[in-house]
C-alpha cells in the first residue's frame, strides 16, 4: 500500500493516527465523566486519567481534571503522543469555562492548543447562551475551495468538545445513555455525534469500587453539518460504523463516566481505556473506579 520513501511512509500513517486520536478527543476530550448527581448537585472534582493505543500499541496518554462550584465549572485536558519511534509526536492541552444549571453545562470559553511533529496550532472560541461568538484560529486556516460553508445558524444551540461530553455524561430522562445526539463545534467544523445502543458487556475491575461491572456500549455516528470538505475522507467517517465508546453508570453519583472509546481507521483503531477516575462531592464522599 505505502510504496514511497522511508520519509514519506510517515505521513499517512501519522496523518491517520492523528485524526483517529483527536477523533477520540472530541468523545474524552477528553473525558469529561461528570453530570448532575441526585439533588442536583454536581461532583465538585474529577480527576480520570486514560491510556491510549493504537493497533494494540501503547502510545500515550490523556489526563483529565474539572472542578464545579458556585462559580461555574473549569475543566483540563492533556494528551500526550508518541509513535513510530518519536517520528510522530503530538501534545494536545485543553481548557474550558462556563456555567452550570441542574441539567447542562453552558460554555464561556473554550481553548484548545497543540503541538505535533510537523506543526503547531491553537483554537479559541467564545460563546453566550450556548450560541458561539468569536472564533479564533492560530494559524488561520487556508480555505481550499472544498470546505462546505459554516453559516450563522450553524453556530447556534452548539457546544464545545469538552462541555458536549459533559453533558452526555448526565442521566437522561430516558435511562437510555446511548440515545443521545450532541451538536459540536470545534472552531473549524460543525458536526453532530448521533449515539445508539449497540450492546451492554461486563468489565474486570482491580480493585473493587461498589459500582456496577456493566457498560452500555454505544455506536457514535458522525454526522457532518458545516466546515468539512467535500471528499472522500469526510465520506468515510461518516460512513464509518466502528466508532464506539463505552459508558459506565456510577449510580453512587448518578452520572454516565466514559469507560473505553474506540475509533477505527484505515490502518488499525486508536483506544483509549480509563486506568482510574475519582469523583469527589460532597453529597456522594469519594469514588475510585480502577480498571
Amino acid at each position: 500500500m505505502f510504496r514511497l520513501s522511508p520519509l514519506r511512509r510517515v505521513r499517512p500513517i501519522s496523518r491517520n493516527l492523528g485524526a483517529a486520536c483527536v477523533g477520540a478527543g472530541l468523545l474524552v476530550g477528553a473525558s469529561l465523566p461528570i453530570a448532575a448527581a441526585a439533588g442536583d448537585a454536581w461532583p465538585s472534582r474529577v480527576v480520570a486519567v486514560y491510556k491510549v493505543s493504537f493497533n494494540g500499541f501503547d502510545i500515550g496518554s490523556f489526563r483529565f481534571q474539572t472542578s464545579i462550584g458556585p462559580q461555574g465549572y473549569t475543566a483540563d485536558g492533556n494528551a500526550e503522543l508518541s509513535a513510530l519511534l518519536g517520528a510522530f509526536t503530538w501534545r494536545g492541552i485543553t481548557r474550558v469555562a462556563g456555567n452550570v444549571d441542574s441539567s447542562n453545562p453552558h460554555p464561556a470559553g473554550y481553548t484548545f492548543d497543540f503541538r505535533s511533529s510537523s506543526r503547531t496550532g491553537s483554537v479559541k472560541l467564545g460563546f453566550r447562551h450556548d450560541n458561539v461568538t468569536s472564533v479564533s484560529m492560530t494559524p488561520p486556516p487556508e480555505p481550499t475551495g472544498e470546505e462546505v460553508p459554516v453559516k450563522e445558524k450553524d453556530l447556534k444551540g452548539v457546544l464545545d468538545p469538552l462541555s458536549a461530553v459533559l453533558a452526555l455524561a448526565r442521566v437522561p430522562a430516558s435511562g437510555d445513555p446511548c440515545n443521545r445526539k450532541l451538536s459540536i463545534f470545534d472552531g473549524k467544523q460543525r458536526f453532530d455525534l448521533v449515539l445508539s445502543h449497540r450492546r451492554d458487556q461486563r468489565i474486570a475491575e482491580q480493585r473493587p469500587s461498589g459500582q456496577p461491572d456493566v457498560v452500555h456500549v454505544c455506536r457514535v455516528r458522525f454526522v457532518p453539518i458545516a466546515g468539512h470538505k467535500r471528499n472522500e475522507d469526510t465520506n468515510r467517517l461518516a460512513e464509518q460504523t466502528g466508532i464506539e465508546v463505552a459508558l459506565r453508570p456510577v449510580p453512587s453519583a448518578n452520572i454516565y463516566v466514559p469507560h473505553q472509546i474506540t475509533v477505527p481507521t484505515g490502518l488499525g483503531a486508536a483506544v483509549l481505556t480509563a486506568q482510574r477516575i475519582e469523583i469527589q462531592g460532597p453529597s456522594i464522599g469519594d469514588i475510585a473506579l480502577t480498571e
